[in-house]
């Protein structure tokens, strides 16, 4: 309970310092509007401090925050948040299997909607079709996001283009032009940055819960991805040509996340295939895409009402409800 106690005592100073950006505050003023004593403020600083920020104190100045630690604990995560449920609260793991079999544990045990699991390094992270999911230890993003939408089953799978536009819009909010490839992942100059897996359970007329599963490509390196993965994979921080706060993306992810769930509630599907419109790199584009032991050619040419693929063959308009896409030709 006490370390609780101090915990929150430390983020609300953390929030403090964050707000006031490169001014400096003093410790009376913190004092008087955090309800703490100077030498209660002093020492959460000095906790701060050995947890690996950077703030400095000047007399007859203050503190000033210099730098975070590039960690994603609710610690640093928690003051950067905009957000009404999602990531509240934030589960926090140095390393797990994978972030979405947590969620799953915790959303059985009656975890609420907007909970999410976190972690440093995964060391059985997965992808679509059962595929593994490189995620670089303390470099990367893999997160997973528990909700209870209110939706039929039938519309659950429009949740993962909501991730998908939510996603794609932190990322170009971060500075990279990135677009989304039919249904699930983000991509820079044709070469993969973000996947989102969707996993629920539910029965014939209600959804119980949904986890969206998310892996994000943010600092490493060509060199640290394995070698197979070079040709096709990057970064945000490839494409950015310099390195991305990985906390202060994490939230503005969130944010998004929940700006467009909100959305998606009030309005329906309408503006969310709209907005997978407008970030798609995949309409326009000559695809392949493998169905079970059939292949299909042709020009992907819209998603439907339901977020399928419309892809236009020499046969006339096919819908794609899953499968594998490749795009045929670079831009």
């Amino acid at each position: 309970m006490e370390r609780t106690a101090q915990a929150g005592s430390e983020e609300l100073v953390l929030s403090f310092l964050a707000e006031a950006g490169d001014a400096f505050v003093s410790g009376e003023a913190m004092s008087g509007k955090l309800g703490l004593s100077r030498a209660a403020v002093w020492k959460h600083v000095e906790s701060l401090r050995e947890r690996g920020y950077r703030i400095d104190a000047v007399a007859a100045r203050g503190y000033r925050l210099v730098a975070i630690p590039d960690r994603l604990s609710p610690l640093e995560v928690g003051p950067l948040l905009n957000t009404h449920d999602v990531g509240r609260p934030l589960h926090y793991f140095e390393e797990v299997g994978s972030t979405s079999d947590v969620a799953k544990q915790l959303a059985e045990e009656g975890a609420e909607h907007g909970e999410v699991v976190v972690a440093e390094a995964q060391t059985a992270g997965r992808g679509r079709r059962g595929r593994s999911w490189f995620s670089a230890a303390g470099r990367n993003l893999a997160f997973s996001v528990i909700l209870r939408p209110d939706l039929p089953p039938q519309r659950a799978s429009e949740l993962t283009l909501v991730a998908s536009v939510a996603l794609c819009q932190a990322v170009r909010d971060a500075g990279v032009e990135a677009g989304i490839k039919w249904p699930n992942d983000l991509v820079y100059q044709d070469r993969k940055l973000a996947g989102i897996l969707t996993e629920m359970e539910a029965e014939a007329d209600r959804v119980h819960w949904v986890v969206l599963g998310v892996g994000v490509n943010v600092n490493v390196r060509e060199a640290e991805l394995p070698e197979d993965l070079r040709p096709i994979a990057t970064s945000l921080a490839e494409a950015r040509g310099e390195p991305v706060p990985r906390a202060l993306f994490l939230a503005a992810a969130l944010t998004r996340l929940e700006e467009w769930l909100d959305r998606h509630a009030e309005e329906g599907f309408g503006p969310i295939r709209a907005a997978w419109r407008d970030f798609s790199d995949t309409l326009g584009r000559e695809v392949s895409v493998r169905l079970g032991d059939r292949e299909l050619v042709g020009t992907a040419e819209d998603i439907d009402d339901a977020g399928a693929l419309l892809v236009r063959t020499g046969g006339g308009l096919e819908r794609v409800l899953s499968g594998d896409v490749q795009l045929l030709r670079p831009r």
